[in-house]
């Protein structure tokens, strides 16, 4: 039986593929196992598959000033260390790593033991923990065609992201059911990223009573950002995440609002949803979100508004605006060449373990 450990965590981008990988994995007969930290997200994500998990330390690395800085890379070393213990212990054929500064030290230990390891970049430009693992790699999957120019020429693959097939199963009136939504009003599914967005919250609730009006509205919220007043609201739904019922969800949506995590957005296309994308700033992130949001854009997969311009009115315009021309975004991304890439991602897998 070959072996293969898994690793990325820190936000639900960096485990969503990973968990997308198990079916197939499963059905070619791999034993898998799990390595990510010890309270991150990834752990309750993974836990409920019944795949064995193990929590190392796990620091980050920061691009500004942070006493953190100090301290988080010891944190690293001693992930190091305890990950080089476990594949030790594990002796796997493969790593493959989804990204998030977890999954560092998992490729580096990795390297010391001679075992091959996979990684994937989901955005248009590779993030720091990866630019750490690439000299690590085997090879480097990645989604966007213009990623290519950033990597080692004989490690890069273009494989797009592995989407959940659960996703593409959903069931229309199950969702509206979940929800307490009826067949007569338009759905529109707003996502803040797994961690939620304050921004993106506060003003979906200001034009709320707006909303209302013409859509019923679904607002997956974050962890610890519901509102209570807002509860029993008539055509309006409020959950901090959405697991296995997400696909039911998506399947009653009929225009999405969202964040451009590069994951998120490629389920979004798999799906065919009509989407509008608010990328995280570039002043709280390194703008890996507007780009990826541009690339949709430009392929004429989603309207974009950049968080600086985006205000009450601007919103309610350009929902109103995406739901009248739905038809011709959808029609866009049924023309997508993207295909599900989880086989891609398996048979680099397969033939990294038969690597010499």
């Amino acid at each position: 039986m070959k072996r293969i450990v898994l690793t990325g965590g820190g936000t639900a981008g960096h485990v969503t593929p990973n968990i997308a990988l198990l079916p197939r994995l499963k059905e070619l007969g791999y034993e898998i196992h799990y390595i990510g930290s010890h309270d991150g997200i990834e752990r309750r994500l993974i836990e409920q598959y019944h795949i064995p998990y193990y929590g190392i330390s796990s620091g980050k690395l920061r691009r500004y000033f942070d006493w953190k800085n100090f301290s988080d890379p010891f944190k690293v070393i001693k992930g190091y260390a305890q990950a080089r213990t476990l594949l030790r212990k594990l002796k796997p054929d493969v790593v493959f790593s989804k990204g998030g500064f977890v999954s560092v030290p998992v490729v580096m230990a990795a390297k010391h033991r001679k075992i091959p390891a996979i990684i994937h970049e989901s955005d248009i430009t590779p993030g720091l923990a990866n630019k750490l693992a690439i000299p690590n790699a085997y090879k480097v999957c990645c989604n966007f065609p213009e990623t290519l120019k950033y990597l080692p020429s004989e490690k890069a693959v273009l494989t797009g992201s592995p989407i959940r097939q659960e996703l593409l199963s959903g069931n229309r009136q199950k969702g509206l059911n979940y929800c307490h939504f009826t067949s007569g009003k338009p759905v529109i599914l707003i996502i803040g990223g797994s961690s939620g967005s304050q921004f993106i919250n506060e003003l979906v609730r200001s034009v709320l009573p707006e909303l209302l009006k013409t859509y019923q509205v679904l607002h997956l919220c974050g962890k610890g950002n519901l509102d209570s007043t807002l509860n029993n609201t008539t055509g309006y739904a409020q959950l901090e995440y959405a697991n296995q019922e997400l696909r039911d969800l998506f399947a009653a949506s009929d225009i999405v609002i969202s964040r451009a995590g590069a994951n998120a957005i490629c389920e979004l296309l798999a799906l065919r949803k009509p989407n509008i994308l608010i990328p995280l700033s570039a002043n709280a992130s390194r703008g890996d979100q507007i780009l990826n949001a541009r690339s949709f854009e430009r392929q004429g997969f989603s309207m974009v508004i950049e968080e600086e311009q985006l205000n009450d009115v601007i919103l309610m315009e350009t929902i109103t605006k995406l739901y009248k021309e739905r038809k011709e975004y959808t029609r866009a991304m049924e023309k997508s060449q993207q295909l599900n890439s989880v086989e891609t991602v398996v048979q680099l897998i397969d033939h990294a373990t038969k690597k010499d």
